[in-house]
C-alpha cells in the first residue's frame, strides 16, 4: 500500500485458486475499434461476451463472437497440467487449470498469468493490436529444467456478441495453413485466422456443448452455450523460449510476438507518459485508470471525418451513447492529455445534429440514430466548455457556433418530446407520455421506470450553463451574448423554485404531471458542480451535506434515498426486476465525479475531499481488473452490478481527482 492505495492489480493463489474469487475477476483487452476480448482470471467462461476476439466488423459496431478461448494443457516431466477451466450444465468444472495459477498480475494493461507445473514456470499475457482485429496469447517459459510440452486447443465460434450458440448442424468451413487455420463459418462470412509460428497445427472440427454461463443465469437470461473445438497448435519449449498464437481477420498479422508485445508495452506507456495526471505523487489507481480510459475510445467514420471517434459507454455490452460520450469526454481525453481526440469527437458528433438534439444511441445495425434524450445535447456544450478551457481552440469554437446557436433555438421554440422552454420562467421542460429523456432512463415494456416529465433539476443546470457558455463563446467571437447572458440569468433567477423549504433539498422535478417530486436524488448535485451556481451558498451545503448522509457509499451514490419506500437494496434477479431497480437505489460510481466537486466547492477543503475517492481504489482489484464497474448494490456490500468497464464512471474519477488536484 501507498498512503493507503493498492499499488498493484495483482494476486496469488490465496485468490486465484479459489473459483468464488478468480471467476469473478475479469480482464478486458481492446484495440480501438470497438473489438475486444475479455475472460475471468479463472479462465472460466462465465459470460456470452467472453471471448479471445470479440471483433467489431462495421467499428465500433457489429461486434462478433469469432475466438472464445484456448484450452491449454501443458506435459512437464511426464505429469499433465491442465491450465485452463470450464463450467458445464452438469455443474462440473473440468479440466480445474485455475488450481496451477501461481500467481495473476496486470502489466501495464496486459493481463499475465503465471502457472506452476512442477518447477516449470509458464508466463500467458494477452493482448490486442491498435487498430486491428488481431488479439496475441504469448506463452514463454520462465522456469525449466525439463522440455515443456504444451498443448493448446482453439475454441471458436461466429455469433453476435449477444446472441447465444446452439450447434445443431452447423458446419464451419477450417482450412490448414502452412503455420495455422483459416476459418469462414459460412458462406459471406468474414473469415478469421488462428495463426502460429511456432506451433504445429492439427485441424479438428468438433462441437463441445453445454458451456454453462454463470453469470447469464444470475442475470436471468438463457445460459448454455456450445463452442466449435477447431483445431489444436502443440510445441514443446525450454526455459526462455515462446509461443504466440495469433488471432485475426488479417491473414498477413505479424506472428512475431515479441515484436508485437514491444509495440503494446510502447502504446500503453505513451499513454501514461502523455497526460497531465502522469506527475510525482499521483497514486498506481489513478495511473491504471489512463489505460483504462484508453479502452473506451473507438472509431467510428462519417464522411467528413474518415477517422473520427466516439467513446463506447461500457464492456461489454454498450455502444456509444451521445450522454455518455459528452460527460465522460472532459476525463477520458482532456485529463489524459488527448485533446485531439477530444475536437474528433466534437466534430463527428457536430454531423449528427438534427433539429438541436444529438443522437441518444447508435443501433447495433443499420437503424437510423435515436434522438430519445434531453440532457445528451446539454453535456455536449459542456464538452466543448471543457476542451475550449483546455486548449483555447478558438478555430473549432468558429466551426461549431452556428451549430450552437442552432441548438439553443431550437431548445428554446420546441424540439422532439415536448422539449422546450417555459417563457414565464427560462427553465427548459421535457418529456411526454412513455418517454424517458434523462440518464435514469429505464423503461420496462412500455413503463417507465422514473419518466421525469416536466423541469428536471439538473437539466436545469445544464440549460442555464449551456446558456452561459454559447453566451462566453458569443463573446470570445466578437459577436452580441446579450440574449444568451438574458436566457441564462431569467432561467438561474427562477431555479430557486427548485427548492424544497420543507426538506430542504431541491425537488428533483417540479411542474411535472403530479406536480413536484420531491425525491432524494443525486440530480440536484449538478446545481453546484456544473459552473456558477444559481443556489444560496447555504442551500448548497444543505445538499451536499443530505447527499453525503443519504445518497453517498463506498463506490458512488445512491440513485434514490434508502428512507424512500420505492428504495431497492439489491440489483439482481431477471431483466425486469433489475430494471426496476436501475434508478431506485442502485449505486452509480460516476456520480462520484459531482459530488466530490460538489463538496469542494462548498467545504473548500481538498484533502478530505479526497478521501471520498480513497475506497474505489480497491475496486479495481475486484470486478473488472483495472477499471470501474457501472454501478453497485445499494446495500452492503454494494457489489459490483452491470457493465465491468463503464465509460463515464472512469472519466469521473479521472475528472474528479484532477479536480481536487489542480
Amino acid at each position: 500500500m501507498s498512503d493507503g492505495y493498492p499499488t498493484a492489480i495483482s494476486s496469488g493463489r490465496e485468490s486465484t485458486g479459489t473459483l468464488s474469487i478468480s471467476e469473478t475477476q475479469e480482464w478486458l483487452i481492446t484495440n480501438g475499434l470497438g473489438s475486444y476480448g475479455s475472460g475471468t482470471v479463472s479462465g472460466v467462461l462465465t459470460r456470452r461476451y467472453h471471448g479471445l476476439l470479440i471483433a467489431a466488423l462495421n467499428p465500433p459496431l457489429e461486434r462478433t463472437l469469432l475466438a472464445t478461448k484456448l484450452d491449454e494443457e501443458v506435459i512437464y516431466d511426464g505429469t499433465e497440467y491442465p491450465l485452463s477451466a470450464n463450467r458445464w450444465s452438469s455443474g462440473m468444472i473440468s479440466p480445474q487449470g485455475y488450481h496451477n495459477i501461481e500467481s495473476f498480475y496486470f502489466e501495464n494493461a496486459i493481463p499475465t498469468w503465471n502457472f506452476a507445473c512442477g518447477d516449470a514456470l509458464l508466463e500467458k499475457k494477452i493482448w490486442m493490436e491498435p487498430s486491428s482485429n488481431t488479439t496475441y496469447v504469448n506463452y514463454k517459459v520462465l522456469r525449466a529444467t525439463l522440455p515443456v510440452k504444451l498443448f493448446l486447443k482453439a475454441l471458436i465460434n461466429y455469433r453476435g456478441y449477444h446472441d447465444l450458440t446452439h450447434a445443431g448442424n452447423w458446419r464451419m468451413s477450417i482450412s490448414p495453413l502452412s503455420k495455422g487455420l483459416k476459418i469462414q463459418a459460412y458462406e459471406g462470412a468474414v473469415p478469421f485466422y488462428i495463426l502460429s509460428a511456432q506451433g504445429t497445427p492439427s485441424l479438428n472440427n468438433e462441437w463441445y456443448y453445454n458451456y454453462y454461463l454463470s453469470m447469464e443465469k444470475m442475470r436471468g437470461l438463457e445460459c448454455i452455450e456450445d463452442h466449435l473445438f477447431a483445431g489444436t497448435f502443440q510445441s514443446t519449449l525450454l526455459q526462455n523460449e515462446s509461443l504466440t498464437i495469433v488471432i485475426s481477420t488479417d491473414k498477413s498479422a505479424d506472428l512475431d510476438g515479441e515484436k508485437a508485445l514491444i509495440r503494446r508495452r510502447a502504446y500503453e506507456s505513451e499513454l501514461i507518459q502523455q497526460s497531465p495526471l502522469n506527475k510525482q505523487g499521483v497514486p498506481f489507481w489513478i495511473k491504471q485508470l489512463l489505460l483504462a480510459a484508453d479502452q473506451f475510445i473507438v472509431k467510428r467514420s462519417v464522411a467528413q471525418f474518415p477517422n473520427g471517434k466516439t467513446i463506447l459507454a461500457g464492456y461489454h455490452w454498450f455502444t456509444d451513447f451521445g450522454r455518455d460520450v459528452m460527460i465522460s469526454l472532459p476525463g477520458l481525453t482532456l485529463a489524459t492529455g488527448r485533446e485531439s481526440i477530444a475536437k474528433e469527437i466534437l466534430q463527428t458528433y457536430s454531423k449528427y445534429v438534427n433539429q438541436g438534439m444529438i443522437p441518444n444511441w447508435f443501433p447495433d445495425g443499420n437503424d437510423q440514430p435515436q434522438y430519445n434524450t434531453v440532457d445528451a445535447t446539454l453535456w455536449y456544450f459542456d464538452a466543448i466548455r471543457a476542451y475550449y478551457e483546455a486548449t483555447n481552440d478558438i478555430e473549432l469554437i468558429k466551426e461549431l457556433y452556428p451549430i450552437l446557436v442552432d441548438i439553443i433555438q431550437w431548445h428554446q421554440k420546441g424540439t422532439r418530446y415536448g422539449i422546450h422552454v417555459d417563457a414565464t420562467d427560462g427553465l427548459l421542460h421535457s418529456g411526454e407520455a412513455g418517454m424517458q429523456l434523462t440518464w435514469m432512463d429505464a423503461k420496462i415494456g412500455n413503463w417507465v421506470v422514473t419518466p421525469r416529465t416536466g423541469k428536471a433539476v439538473e437539466i436545469n443546470a445544464l440549460w442555464i450553463q449551456a446558456l452561459r457558455t454559447i453566451g462566453k463563446f458569443a463573446q470570445v467571437l466578437g459577436k452580441s451574448s446579450v440574449t444568451f447572458d438574458a436566457a441564462a440569468n431569467h432561467a438561474s433567477n427562477h431555479f430557486n423554485r427548485f427548492w424544497n423549504s420543507k426538506s430542504n433539498y431541491c425537488f428533483d422535478v417540479i411542474d411535472g404531471p403530479q406536480g413536484n417530486d420531491s425525491s432524494l436524488r443525486p440530480n440536484q448535485l449538478f446545481a453546484i458542480s456544473l459552473g456558477k451556481s444559481p443556489l444560496s451558498d447555504a442551500q448548497q451545503k444543505l445538499i451536499v451535506d443530505i447527499c453525503g448522509c443519504k445518497l453517498f457509499t463506498t463506490h458512488g451514490l445512491r440513485s434514490l434515498s434508502p428512507d424512500d419506500p420505492r428504495y431497492c437494496k439489491y440489483y439482481e434477479g431477471n431483466q425486469t426486476q433489475r430494471d426496476s431497480a436501475y434508478h431506485q437505489g442502485t449505486v452509480w460510481a460516476w456520480l462520484l465525479g459531482p459530488f466530490c466537486q460538489a463538496h469542494l466547492k462548498v467545504y473548500k477543503d481538498p484533502k478530505r475531499t479526497l478521501e471520498f475517492l480513497k475506497p474505489i481504489s480497491y475496486h479495481l482489484l475486484a470486478a473488472g481488473l483495472g477499471t470501474c464497474s457501472e454501478i453497485f448494490d445499494g446495500d452492503a456490500p454494494m457489489t459490483p452490478r452491470g457493465c465491468i468497464a463503464q465509460a463515464w464512471s472512469v472519466a469521473q474519477l479521472l475528472q474528479a481527482w484532477q479536480s481536487i488536484n489542480i
